[in-house]
């Protein structure tokens, strides 16, 4: 199962990281997305990256360009179909990443691999629906992609062995470690983390503490890099909601029930930094708390 393509569909903040990590390692990437605006701002949002890199020694002014010619964008998705591996990086959103697949499948190859970066949907059912369960698997990287060293490698219940094999290679060609987890819901890293800010969330709902005090609490009293719900900020209210919420249907379980202060900013558009405020307000010269 030698990959050399990698097709990656979406070019939001998930997508243009892993478009820049594939690219960077070698592969030749193509990235799609409905809208050619979002194609545009990924590959400035990646060269932006890449010089960032340049700047800290990390790679030479060289690699960065070879790494960004390695880069071509479309608005077809049936051109990802002759892509030796296709890594869905669209919106937490189970219909949404079904409708992409079944628009997909008519055109792939027979030896593509497809993956989704899913951080808590069924890899099984996903896979359930497509003509290659045994060659369909989470591939679950970390945000922000090209910083963080972890990705997660789940197996669906069909998932071959070879496919296993073929994908923790490719993590060890990106300069990452894999971690396996079994496909239950939110896997291993947002089991942990996302009920965590669920938390946090009711301790700010109940009127335990402030935004600020929660934050700091976590941040100077379990030397947490960020502060609960500044990093809810940072992944967004709305993907956090999603997870509480596969969580809370696929284990029936009322610890996972996501907290109401949660839902209620979801429902105001306030999803954090991406929408310019969450449990801060992002608008002015520095973040202020909401709460």
């Amino acid at each position: 199962m030698a990959i050399e393509t990698v097709g990656v569909i979406g070019a939001g903040q998930m997508g243009n990281g892993i478009a820049h990590v594939f690219a960077l390692a070698g592969y030749d990437v193509l990235l799609n997305d409905l809208n050619e605006d979002s194609l545009v701002k990924a590959i400035g949002t990646i060269d932006k990256n890449l010089e960032r890199q340049v700047s800290r020694g990390k790679i030479s002014a060289e690699e960065k360009a070879t790494a960004l010619g390695r880069i071509r964008t479309t608005l077809n998705l049936p051109d990802l179909g002759q892509t030796d591996l296709v890594i869905e990086a669209a919106t937490e959103n189970e219909p949404v990443k079904q409708k992409i697949f079944d628009a997909l499948l008519p055109h792939l190859k027979p030896t593509t691999i497809l993956t989704s970066n899913t951080s808590s949907i069924s890899i099984t059912r996903l896979a359930s629906r497509t003509d290659r369960p045994e060659k369909f698997m989470g591939f679950h990287f970390m945000n922000p992609v090209p910083v963080m060293q972890l990705v997660e490698l789940i197996r669906g219940i069909a998932t071959d062995q070879p496919t296993y094999e073929a994908l923790h290679e490719v993590v060890r060609n990106l300069g990452k470690t894999a971690a396996s987890a079994e496909d239950f819901p939110a896997f291993i890293v947002n089991r942990i983390l996302i009920p965590m800010i669920n938390e946090a969330v009711y301790t700010l709902y109940e009127g335990v503490g402030s935004v600020k005090s929660i934050d700091e609490s976590m941040k100077l009293g379990a030397n947490h890099p960020m502060g609960p719900l500044e990093l809810a900020d940072f992944i967004g209210l709305d993907t956090c909601l999603a997870i509480m919420n596969v969580l809370y249907d696929g284990l029936a379980d009322t610890k996972y029930r996501p907290c109401p202060l949660l839902t209620k900013y979801v429902e105001a558009g306030w999803l954090g930094r991406k929408a310019g405020r969450g449990f801060y307000d992002y608008r002015g010269e520095t973040p202020v708390p909401t709460r």
